[in-house]
């Protein structure tokens, strides 16, 4: 059964083919472990068809709602990206490279939802923050900045020095 992010092979001729599909948050959904609850990307697959093997160039743009790493807040973030697959056919689908996706002779299509997945997370920064506004300053909720910044300063406090355990240390290095 043809699901929406597979491409039936099986019964194509050698060449060039083009795909189009639209990930929205349905897609997510189908992920339980996923950060990314929403989104609205679109991606485009060019697949040139090879007697042994698929090679297929998958670009993915839209944007999705992250959160953002300093304030907490849900915004939309652009994801651009182009990727690289390799399929090849093979009976022994035991072999492990992480560059090429072995599948058996007798599979007729390829489930992308996987690798779409994979693709739009690494995509992603490592530290997601609001992009700067109009004047360049940052995008965050500007109340959260604040309440950490009185969060911040009070663990300052609470990390002050000793002075009994200054005298100490100045004893241990006057000893050396």
């Amino acid at each position: 059964m043809t699901g929406i992010f597979t491409i039936p092979f099986k019964s194509l001729k050698e060449g060039h083919y083009s795909y189009d599909f639209k990930i929205n948050n349905e897609f997510f959904e189908k992920f339980e472990e996923s950060e990314i609850k929403q989104g609205n990307l679109s991606v485009s697959v060019e697949m040139n068809r090879k007697t042994s093997h698929l090679e297929l160039i998958v670009k993915i743009s839209g944007t999705v709602m992250t959160t953002c790493d300093r304030c907490m807040e849900v915004f939309p973030y652009p994801v651009s990206c182009e990727n690289g697959l390799i399929v090849k056919f093979e009976n022994d689908i035991s072999i492990d490279d992480t560059d090429i996706i072995y599948i058996s002779n007798d599979e007729y299509e390829l489930d992308l939802r996987q690798h779409l997945y994979d693709f739009i997370h690494l995509a992603l920064p490592i530290r997601r923050l609001h992009p700067p506004n109009k004047d360049g300053k940052t995008g965050c909720n500007q109340e959260m900045i604040k309440k950490l910044n009185e969060l911040i300063i009070g663990e300052e406090k609470q990390n002050d020095t000793d002075p009994r355990w200054d005298e100490l240390k100045k004893l241990m290095n006057n000893k050396n």
